[in-house]
């Protein structure tokens, strides 16, 4: 079993450490971190040290900890046992997103020591004398935008950001643009520790997004204005299809049918027949932990769907066009399986579309249906539902009736797969 030594470092190309952690690394044999992080501490190893790349995929280096070293290891284990002690330079703080949460999760049994130091958002908030104890952290490094949107959703006021080479200032402050959220400062800070390279800017999102940065670099976003959050969007304010305002779901029925879907206890949404997006958008704005698939068949839908989003600060929507019913693999981009699906139209192919849905659709799983009985309809929507409840054994919920102004009844059908527990989002 290894036993892993975890040192916290900054970008100070000198770096200062306790005469405790100086012991340990010159009493070394092993030693690991980036290539960054060997440039730094090269000078501190002891002769004949071996070194431990960290780069992707992080398999190969996992395997390389897990080999036999008969010759060196922890001084209380006899020559030829497996395992060693492994000393580890990971930035700032390792169990700040750090390395030292991965060597848990894929060493569970293994011991584990750990040398913390500031972690760079510390430190920035410390360059700019900013209390940051109520600073909501959000890390993209390596990650995708989930979390900072639903941050920014959320109107948080003052959020911590980590970067990579693809989640850059200028990429987040472009983002940010796009969809509206232009009230923040953004505080940029790279190379902090290192007293030749580090700088520390303040600037406006528009000069962010036009500027590049040296990595490594975090940034701090700061708001001072409080922001009411909408509930209820005016269907007026929507972009509609060809200007066609029964092409939407209204505002009274958007929200009940919302309720109906349990949004705050699921965490995949699909909604497909999604056209303007109504649903999607609202759901995305009063549910920010949710991840949203929205199908529409009509590509005329596409644009109108992303000028609503970015009107709204909708952000992080997925959307795929085409005929839902003849699409051959309709599974999610690794979210996971659907926990909630909101039918909002069907083109005549309601039974085909409900087994689809039905067959991906997790365990403990709603599907919600708006249905609408007008004397002119020759095909009953509510008995096509019943009849595919029954044929794909869903458990139905006894109705919603509303009469909305002096529109036709409408029925808000829900069903409920059985079997699973929901899961809180």
């Amino acid at each position: 079993m290894c036993r892993f030594i975890v040192i916290g470092i900054t970008d100070n190309p000198n770096p200062w450490f306790p005469p405790e952690v100086l012991e340990i690394i010159q009493k070394g044999r092993i030693f690991s971190g980036g290539k960054r992080h060997h440039e730094i501490v090269a000078p501190l190893l002891p002769e004949g040290a071996e070194w431990i790349d960290i780069t992707v995929p992080l398999a190969k280096v996992f395997e390389q900890y897990k080999r036999p070293t008969p010759s060196v290891g922890h001084p209380s284990r006899k020559g030829g046992e497996a395992g060693a002690e492994i000393i580890i330079f990971a930035s700032g703080d390792p169990l700040f997103f750090g390395f030292a949460n991965t060597l848990r999760r894929e060493f569970p049994d293994a011991e584990m020591q750990v040398f913390p130091t500031f972690n760079s958002l510390q430190m920035l908030a410390h360059r700019l004398v900013m209390p940051y104890h109520d600073m909501r952290i959000v890390s993209l490094t390596g990650r995708p935008w989930q979390e900072f949107d639903r941050a920014l959703i959320e109107h948080a006021s003052k959020m911590g950001v980590l970067t990579d080479k693809e989640h850059t200032p200028a990429a987040i402050a472009q983002r940010m643009l796009e969809y509206g959220y232009t009230h923040y400062t953004m505080h940029v800070g790279e190379h902090l520790g290192n007293p030749e390279k580090e700088r520390v800017t303040t600037l406006t999102l528009e000069e962010a997004a036009s500027l590049s940065y040296a990595m490594p670099n975090c940034m701090i976003l700061h708001s001072c204005n409080s922001y009411n959050s909408l509930f209820g969007i005016k269907d007026k304010d929507f972009a509609l299809l060809d200007g066609r305002e029964k092409m939407i779901t209204k505002m009274p029925i958007r929200l009940l049918t919302l309720q109906a879907l349990d949004l705050p206890n699921r965490k995949v949404f699909w909604d497909i027949g999604a056209c303007t997006g109504s649903v999607s958008i609202e759901a995305r704005l009063l549910f920010p932990h949710l991840h949203i698939e929205a199908f529409e068949i009509r590509p005329e839908c596409e644009a109108i769907i992303n000028e609503n989003a970015r009107k709204f600060g909708a952000l992080g929507l997925e959307i795929h066009i085409g005929d839902f019913s003849l699409t051959p693999d309709p599974s999610p981009k690794g979210e996971g399986r659907p926990d909630a699906v909101f039918i909002g139209g069907h083109g005549g192919r309601l039974k085909e579309i409900m087994a689809k849905v039905e067959k991906i659709l997790a365990p403990g799983g709603v599907m919600v249906m708006n249905s609408v009985k007008a004397p002119l309809v020759k095909t009953d929507s509510h008995q096509l539902w019943d009849e595919a409840c029954a044929e794909l054994g869903l458990q139905q919920e006894p109705p919603t009736r509303i009469l909305l102004d002096d529109h036709h009844p409408i029925e808000i059908l829900k069903a409920v797969k059985k079997g699973g527990k929901v899961v809180k989002g």
